[in-house]
């Protein structure tokens, strides 16, 4: 079942709404901002925009390495 829930992630071009709040890999708020403009913050440095919480408004996103995301998820089950 945790499997379906990891295929619902959205990541970097999938997150498709206008605005996300975003939270930087270290923790720290950075705000509501525009998608566009998170994932350019996300990509210049090297990682992802990844949706942690898709049901909140507006939805909340990660910068992180989704790699080493999904890794660390797949050891935890």
């Amino acid at each position: 079942m945790q499997t379906n829930n990891q295929n619902r992630i959205r990541v970097n071009f999938q997150i498709k709404v206008p605005q996300v709040r975003v939270i930087q890999s270290d923790g720290t708020s950075v705000g509501v901002m525009p998608t566009r403009e998170a994932l350019s913050l996300a990509q210049n440095q090297g990682l992802d925009l990844v949706e942690i919480n898709p049901k909140a408004s507006p939805p909340v996103c990660k910068i992180i390495d989704f790699g080493k995301y999904k890794y660390d998820e797949k050891k935890k089950q």
